[in-house]
């Protein structure tokens, strides 16, 4: 089962709940940002991560952004969901061959996971995590410089190179909603830099970004702090009932640039209000 609230970030998402196997709440919690913008949560009786994703709806295809945390549907039912959804809007905006693009922010075992579920799905094309694969598909050759861009239909998203935490890390612009999806660069949580120089070129790169295209919010894939600035929920916690918002604005990126620059990357784990910056040796 699934549940399906509406508008904007009118949300409460569900964090978890003090016995897991006795949660009520569906494997998967579907938000409509609008009728073509849908974001799912995994629960956190599913898998501690909780990781967002990101299904975006055009005109002749689907975007749909990470896959989960979770292989096995029986636990978490990520395609049947998807299918729900692509059914819905179908009913809406008839297409005989309506096509789904699976790709990812990046290729931790957290946001690919589901990725065999859509294996023999039709009309699908699974973007590989590595980053061959997204170079490849996206047409990034200069990587990790310039942009690309994905037309799902009368919808387009630009493609920025993230590296930094990941290699193969990109962030997707929604340029109908204005919408940044930063996957594991910029969240309310841990971040984990795991090449200071590439992750320091990522955000200088969004940062430009933000400054020439239209950007109303940033969102990560995963909460991860308490409604305590500087504070954060300790990893494995599968109860968070204290949590802030998902949604960020480019006035974080900022704050993570001045981080950065604070830090001059000296290891170890850096708190600010918003986020903590965790610097890999």
């Amino acid at each position: 089962m699934t549940q399906r609230l509406r508008g904007g970030f009118d949300v409460r998402w569900h964090a978890g709940w003090p016995s897991a196997k006795h949660d009520p709440a569906p494997e998967i919690q579907v938000h409509a940002y609008d009728e073509s913008t849908l974001i799912l949560r995994q629960s956190m009786s599913v898998h501690f991560e909780a990781p967002f994703m990101f299904l975006l709806l055009g005109e002749e295809r689907a975007l749909l952004l990470d896959t989960g945390a979770t292989a096995d549907p029986a636990y978490f039912p990520l395609r049947r969901v998807v299918d729900e959804a692509v059914a819905q809007w179908l009913e809406w905006h008839p297409h005989p061959a309506y096509g789904l693009v699976v790709a990812h922010t990046h290729g931790h075992r957290d946001h690919i996971a589901g990725d065999p579920q859509f294996a023999d799905r039709p009309h699908t094309v699974t973007v590989g995590p590595g980053l061959d694969a997204v170079t490849a598909f996206f047409g990034l050759r200069r990587w990790p410089e310039g942009t690309a861009s994905v037309d799902l239909g009368g919808r387009v998203l630009d493609v920025i190179p993230g590296p930094g935490h990941e290699p193969a890390a990109a962030v997707f612009h929604d340029r109908r909603t204005g919408l940044l999806f930063t996957g594991d660069t910029l969240y309310p949580g841990r971040l984990h830099v795991r090449d200071l120089a590439a992750y320091t070129a990522t955000v200088d790169r969004l940062l430009t970004f933000c400054e020439r295209h239209p950007v109303t919010q940033l969102l990560g894939c995963h909460i991860e702090m308490t409604g305590t600035p500087g504070d954060d929920y300790p990893r494995g916690t599968t109860h968070q009932p204290d949590e802030p918002p998902l949604q960020m604005h480019p006035g974080h990126l900022r704050a993570l640039r001045r981080a950065l620059t604070e830090t001059a990357g000296r290891p170890g784990v850096h708190r600010y209000a918003d986020f903590l910056l965790h610097i890999e040796e």
